[in-house]
């Protein structure tokens, strides 16, 4: 029995149309068009009055007489799309709802420090190139992705890609495209690491119901589809090794901006130094030296120590001058290159070729180059940085003085230079350090953009619990997904790893917004009739088709409904016509029916994912790069996956 074309379906499939181009066009913001289209369903209501006369206009039937017999047709297309009760129910949905829990607690796990070293562990691994990076996130989120929602890895992730990209320079959007797809293919690698994948279970039951004893499907277990779900993966990495370079944009955020100050000192100071990491070696002349001797004569500053396993030393209090050093010193070393290369010769000190020990406290988000002014009124006057023991007392590695036009540099005497009312101080400082100045009469800190960033390393263990408490609701208990992500991200809060105003500044609202405003457009798709008319009528004209074309066009109509709609949607509605396909071509129906649920998770090539959503603000992604990675990867994971489901079942 065939499905009937409405007109209320033309009507949905024109606004489906208009906001794949508006999608597409960048005429506006996505968000921006997600809410133009939800009020644009909204406002379908506005005909409702019309519809309920029964579409009496009598001055329109009295100049148009036709009217009166396209009424029936009119009365259907103007009946509201989207019932008012629904219109704003993605807001409440338990996708939104849970993306706000899962921002909170990755916010709350970076807070507490935990981020920040999962993030050391990938650089201490992978080193500081994208070559190496990439993968090495990619292969651990895409894992991750299969023990929890991948929508909650690439949350969580998220942070740690800020981290790596703040300590190593590389632009956001060459990391967030590969680690946020390998998130949605990681989703395919268990049984409870995409919605689609954990409701097919459901639905095989249910349509086991309707089918004879020799039809009846048997359910999956957690693991059935572990090979293809790494298979996709590894064609992921393997895709971004090979193509990252060509198809990954290059886009400078604010954020990275903002941390990168070395090109101003340069230009206006004629600073040009690098932050390196060297060790003290056990022939090393500089043993029972103190710091002081050593930075005079080499023209250096030491602005970090690791003596022994622990005994990290930076900021206030951390290396002061009268700190002898001993071998098997980690120290990080300011400097101009050719007064490092003076100190590993004459030192005999090991340079390593990147930050390893301190990767984490000297990043950019940590530490970095300031200016202080010596205000008229500051006490501080007349004594000099190595009389105030500046390091010492205000963590304040002194590079530079300049005064009335004339900058004096490390190694010119700037140590025992008298400061004097007007004096601009050039310091490398922790951050940290640097906002408890900003309340000191005695400096005024000129530089205004630097992180204002509160770590609570204390509060790691609370982190830890709450994030364990959620990830078990989600594992191990049928509760909905939001209430367990809440459940964690609201224990952050009473047990202070973030304040209340921190949890909401770690919402990403124009994620919210956009997903919850597309959501009753994936639900006017469905209730209208739209995808079930669509899907009869592409697999009426492959009726007689062999059996793996039938599978490819369930893979590519399942790929096509979840970028309109939501992937649990496609799933529910395409499982059903799946199951009556593979039965009437012979094939196997619970194939069929997990080439659906595991299809509806290639949604690469437009923001319409959670996933996607997501990444797109901190990247600064426009729709057009995700067509250019995606278009690719949806290829890639269409035959990959219809290989693998041949093999494997």
């Amino acid at each position: 029995m065939g499905i009937e074309l409405t007109p209320q379906m033309i009507l949905v499939m024109g606004i489906v149309a208009l906001t794949m181009f508006l999608f597409v066009s960048e005429l506006v913001r996505v968000d921006v068009t997600a809410v133009v289209i939800m009020v644009l369903l909204g406002l379908t209501e506005l005909f409702q009055p019309l519809e309920e006369n029964g579409l009496r206009i009598p001055w329109l039937e009295y100049h148009f007489p036709s009217l009166a017999q396209a009424a029936p047709w009119l009365k259907e297309m103007l009946a509201p799309v989207v019932p008012a009760a629904d219109l704003f129910s993605g807001f409440a949905s338990n996708a939104v709802i849970s993306i706000i829990g899962i921002m909170i607690i990755g916010a709350g796990l970076d807070k507490a420090g935990l981020m920040s070293r999962v993030a050391g562990f990938i650089l201490k691994a992978g080193g500081r190139t994208e070559k190496r990076i990439t993968p090495l996130i990619s292969v651990t989120v895409g894992i991750v992705s299969g023990f929890m929602q991948n929508v909650g890895a690439a949350a969580l992730f998220l942070p740690v890609v800020s981290r790596i990209s703040a300590r190593t320079g590389l632009p956001m959007s060459r990391l967030l495209i590969p680690m946020g797809f390998c998130a949605l293919l990681g989703g395919t690698v268990t049984m409870v690491g995409s919605s689609p994948l954990i409701l097919l279970n459901d639905l095989i039951l249910t349509s086991n119901q309707g089918l004879a004893p020799a039809q009846q499907m048997q359910t999956f277990g957690l693991f059935s589809v572990t090979p293809i779900g790494l298979a996709l993966v590894a064609t992921g990495v393997v895709y971004f090794m090979l193509a990252g370079r060509f198809v990954l944009p290059v886009i400078k955020t604010e954020g990275a901006e903002a941390t990168n100050t070395m090109a101003y000192f340069k230009k206006v100071y004629g600073l040009e130094y690098g932050i390196n990491e060297v060790i003290v070696r056990a022939d090393s002349p500089a043993q029972g030296l103190t710091l002081d001797a050593v930075e005079t004569r080499y023209r250096i500053r030491v602005v970090a120590a690791l003596r022994g396993s622990d005994d990290l030393r930076i900021g206030p209090g951390g290396v002061p001058r009268d700190m002898v050093i001993e071998a098997g010193d980690v120290l990080g070393v300011l400097g101009r290159q050719d007064a490092l290369a003076d100190f590993a010769t004459g030192a005999r000190v090991e340079v390593r070729p990147e930050l390893q020990t301190f990767n984490d406290s000297l990043a950019a988000t940590k530490a970095g180059v300031a200016e202080l002014v010596i205000p008229p009124s500051s006490k501080l006057i007349g004594r000099s940085a190595r009389d105030l023991w500046l390091r010492k007392i205000y963590g304040l590695s002194l590079l530079a003085l300049h005064r009335r036009g004339h900058t004096m540099r490390q190694g010119e005497g700037v140590q025992e230079l008298p400061l004097a009312a007007g004096d601009t101080l050039v310091v490398h400082t922790p951050w940290g350090a640097l906002a408890r100045l900003q309340n000191d009469r005695n400096f005024v800190v000129v530089t205004a953009e630097f992180p204002h960033e509160e770590m609570r390393p204390h509060k790691a263990p609370h982190a830890l619990v709450f994030f364990a408490v959620a990830m078990g609701l989600v594992l191990f208990t049928d509760i909905r997904l939001s209430t367990a992500l809440l459940t964690g991200a609201v224990g952050m809060v009473l047990s202070g790893v973030l304040n209340i105003d921190e949890a909401y500044q770690a919402v990403s609202w124009k994620t919210v917004f956009l997903l919850a405003s597309l959501i009753p457009l994936g639900l006017a798709v469905e209730t209208s009739g739209t995808a079930a008319w669509v899907a009869h009528q592409t697999l009426l004209l492959l009726d007689g088709a062999p059996v793996w074309v039938l599978q490819g066009v369930v893979a590519l109509l399942a790929t096509v409904f979840s970028l309109v709609m939501s992937n649990v949607g496609a799933t529910v509605l395409l499982v059903p016509l799946a199951v009556n396909i593979a039965i009437g071509a012979g094939a196997n129906p619970a194939v069929f029916a997990l080439t659906v649920a595991i299809a509806t998770d290639n949604t690469f090539l437009i923001p319409t994912h959670q996933v996607n959503a997501l990444i797109m603000g901190p990247g600064g992604y426009r729709v057009a790069d995700f067509v250019r990675a995606g278009g690719i990867m949806t290829v890639l994971f269409l035959v990959v996956m219809m290989v693998m489901l041949n093999l494997v079942f």
